[in-house]
């Protein structure tokens, strides 16, 4: 069994690994940034080293100190957690170099489909329906504006590597996708040391519907369920919940199979993510696969009743999965929101100092910061996530409303309004999340105010 692991991230994630190191028995080792020297997940930790200043690239995104105190700490594996290096190839391939567990797929399969560009013409291949788009690299404005046109407006600019809607966005004319290309480009660089962009088509006002999958090295591969996750703000999950109200059986059964037959194709193990876009008529598109662990992750858990983390050391320490799809049962709703430290109406950043922290009972927390913290100004500006369980949907959005009329955050901004409004509002209580929803509701309902 896997004795020391080394957590290459930071933030609730970092706390989320390291609790179920405690779980198992496992040492855990926390590396941090200067700026995240008082974060809870340092101090959960085992241990803990300083990488470098506060920079993701001075410090999250330094794969060599990351895995010199990998090796000096004599630890037999690495959680990339999600974000950062858990896609980064040359990582993956260094760890195993070092006779260090990545605890993820293969670095030929977290290359393959780390690179959304690469997905593409992989998951054609293996018969998966595709959004309609370019497969390859485009070098400049200009040769996006060539392809814009033959595609016809709108398009949606992407970023081939990393996640978390850095480096996307959905351009309606040229000057549009002109003025947004560099930028674009520029962040994926920062955030992901790849600015690879690509273009597809913007399918409008779909649904974001995703299949978790679980697979060990025995060829052994399970779905679990689906989480939809269509309210988005800038391209980022805000809300997501599992199972999704809009599916009936037949049409979760064809994704959960195609989602197993996409990562059969690959010989993928650990546990990885198959995103689909979903038509009005439930016709379902393949758009990524993230071969990491979700920050959604937990709303999966809440209805299955697994340990996704815990599933992932197994299956990378070469146990096989104790589960067979029979076995699987989806038990009630459950429901997450991500708190940011965000102007609820404008949703920039508002780093800062929190000068008080309380939360509500009766639902899970995954925290990022603590009562005293300062959210700075140097990464996502999660505060945390908060996931609620329900035997029905309706009762689920009801824990929901009466947790989020029970977080109090003050001394900076949060979405916390924002997210009571979506939560409250009719349509969502009728299931109607497409990836429109802030924009049709939240948007013009503050536009108006």
């Amino acid at each position: 069994m896997i004795q020391k692991l080394l957590v290459a991230n930071r933030g609730e994630i970092a706390s989320r690994v390291i609790r179920t190191c405690k779980k198992l028995g496992i040492i855990s080792v926390a590396v941090y940034s200067e700026a995240d020297a008082d974060a809870p997940f340092v101090s959960q930790a085992d241990e803990a080293y300083c990488i470098g200043g506060p920079r993701a690239q001075d410090s999250y995104l330094q794969a060599d100190k990351i895995l010199s105190v990998a090796k000096a700490a004599n630890c037999d594996a690495v959680h990339p957690g999600y974000g950062f290096l858990s896609e980064n190839t040359t990582f993956a391939t260094k760890c195993k170099e070092e006779g260090i567990i990545f605890i993820g797929p293969s670095p030929d399969v977290v290359n393959m489909m780390g690179k959304k560009i690469e997905a593409r013409k992989t998951m054609e291949a293996a018969g998966l329906p595709l959004v309609p788009g370019i497969s390859s690299a485009i070098a400049d404005a200009d040769e996006a504006a060539m392809h814009a046109e033959k595609m016809g407006y709108p398009v949606m600019l992407k970023a081939s590597s990393g996640g978390g809607g850095i480096g996307m966005q959905a351009v309606y004319n040229e000057e549009e996708l002109r003025k947004a290309f560099d930028g674009n480009k520029k962040r994926a660089e920062m955030f992901f040391g790849d600015g690879a962009m690509f273009i597809e088509k913007l399918i409008e006002n779909p649904r974001h519907i995703e299949i978790q999958i679980l697979a060990d090295s025995y060829g052994n591969t399970l779905y679990l369920w689906e989480r939809e996750c269509s309210i988005q703000r800038r391209n980022q999950k805000v809300v997501e919940e599992a199972p999704s109200a809009f599916l009936d059986a037949e049409t979760r059964k064809k994704m959960g199979e195609a989602a197993v037959k996409a990562s059969k194709a690959i010989g993928y193990e650990n546990a990885g993510t198959i995103e689909f876009l979903v038509d009005e008529h439930k016709n379902f598109y393949f758009l990524e696969m993230n071969t990491r662990l979700q920050v959604e992750h937990p709303v999966t858990e809440e209805i299955t009743g697994l340990d996704l983390v815990e599933q992932q050391i197994k299956v990378a320490n070469g146990e096989k999965l104790e589960l067979t799809q029979e076995q699987l049962k989806l038990d009630g709703h459950a429901i997450e929101v991500r708190i940011y430290a965000e102007d609820p109406v404008t949703f920039y950043p508002s780093p800062g100092k929190i000068s008080s922290l309380e939360l509500p009972e009766h639902a899970r927390h995954e925290l990022a910061v603590h009562g005293s913290s300062t959210v700075s100004p140097f990464y996502d500006p999660m505060i945390a996530k908060m996931i609620v369980h329900g035997t029905t949907r309706d009762e689920a959005i009801a824990l929901m409303e009466e947790a989020l009329s029970n977080y109090v955050v003050e001394g900076i901004k949060t979405n916390i309004p924002m997210l009571k409004e979506v939560i409250s509002h009719e349509a969502f209580r009728e299931a109607d999340t497409t990836t429109a929803f802030v924009s049709k509701y939240y948007a013009k309902s503050k536009s108006t105010t």
